[in-house]
């Protein structure tokens, strides 16, 4: 078997706010092996960015990490000291942000900010840092490569932004890149090309890649597994196939169901929506986290905590009191809301 490149085991973090602890990530558990896509996938605030902050430790101070295990590449994570960390940041793992453009330094030039990222971890000089940038410029598709160097932050288009943000990323060739929604502020068409831009640069240099997002149309195009997070905690994982052809859990399904099918979904038809919103996650809750936007919760649900289970397979899990059965039975007869 092969090793995982990540490994985490029991990751919480907490939050210190004026109404209490805010528990954003709850005892969440995977690991990612070389070169494999896993996507972690839920609506605005349940948690995935903090998620993947807490990976490369850049949480505010007012939060506390804690995890029975986390590793990169056998390197224990926890405790390190920020110069240790910001040793690996960059170099071993890399982080691609969600807006390129608060993410670049607008007074310093594009060819300044990825030089910079290499120069820092490699013993390299100037100028084999500025034809690695060029090299990689033109790998993630920017055209007159040598000429962008020059260029600030404000004088490309949000797509060449991001091209940009992908070829720093690759810059020491991180075994581990985290994209935390990098096709949000983008058009439809940019998006396609930024998400088959990730699976070739994944495919190439057998980079391991952590996408976040809330697309499960996305998902469903570069995912091999799938963590669906909801409320702080992961409450499906799976291969994709797993995932999409068997939802378990009535959270998945809700967002199955809010996807038009092509050749399925009739124009003008209702798609699905899931009732209520996201539960304060100040303090502990020892029950079901979807309970209040559940159509099929019973006592079941809130006589205590629900812990992951196997679904149809062992390595396709899920966190609900009904059998996996009786879920997918659901989501087939179109009784979820």
């Amino acid at each position: 078997m092969v090793k995982p490149i990540l490994e985490v085991e029991n990751l919480c973090v907490d939050i210190d706010v004026p109404s209490g602890v805010l528990s954003a990530v709850q005892n969440v558990s995977f690991s990612v092996a070389k070169g494999e896509t896993l996507c972690i996938v839920g609506e605005s605030g349940c948690g995935k960015s903090i998620t993947a902050l807490s990976l490369m430790n850049l949480l505010p101070k007012t939060a506390n990490r804690s995890a029975d295990k986390l590793t990169l590449d056998e390197r224990d994570l926890r405790g390190l000291r920020e110069r240790e960390m910001s040793n690996i940041r960059g170099d071993q793992m890399a982080m691609i942000f969600q807006e390129p453009m608060t993410s670049l330094n607008p007074t310093y030039t594009i060819g300044n900010q990825l030089e910079e990222a290499m120069r820092r971890h490699r013993d390299v000089s100037a100028s084999e840092a500025r034809d690695r940038a060029v090299f990689l410029l033109e790998k993630v598709g920017i055209t007159g490569a040598r000429g962008r160097l020059g260029q600030y932050p404000h004088q490309l288009s949000g797509g060449l932004r991001q091209r940009v943000m992908i070829a720093m990323s690759l810059m020491c060739e991180p075994a581990l890149i985290l994209a935390d929604e990098p096709t949000t502020a983008l058009d439809v068409t940019i998006q396609a090309q930024i998400l088959h831009l990730l699976a070739d640069i994944r495919d190439e240099f057998e980079t391991s890649l952590i996408l976040i997002t809330h697309d499960l149309g996305i998902v469903a195009r570069v995912a091999d597994r799938v963590a669906v997070m909801y409320a702080g905690e992961f409450v499906e994982t799976g291969t994709a196939e797993q995932v999409f052809n068997a939802p378990s859990h009535p959270y998945t399904q809700g967002l199955l169901r809010c996807i038009p099918i092509p050749g399925k979904t009739k124009r003008g038809a209702h798609l699905g929506a899931i009732p209520g919103i996201v539960p304060n996650l100040v303090g502990k809750m020892d029950t079901c986290h979807f309970a209040s936007r559940c159509p099929y919760v019973d006592d079941k649900c809130l006589s205590g905590p629900v812990d992951l289970r196997a679904a149809f397979e062992a390595s396709h899990q899920y966190r609900c009191v009904l059998s996996p059965k009786v879920c997918a039975g659901n989501l087939k007869s179109g009784t979820a809301a």
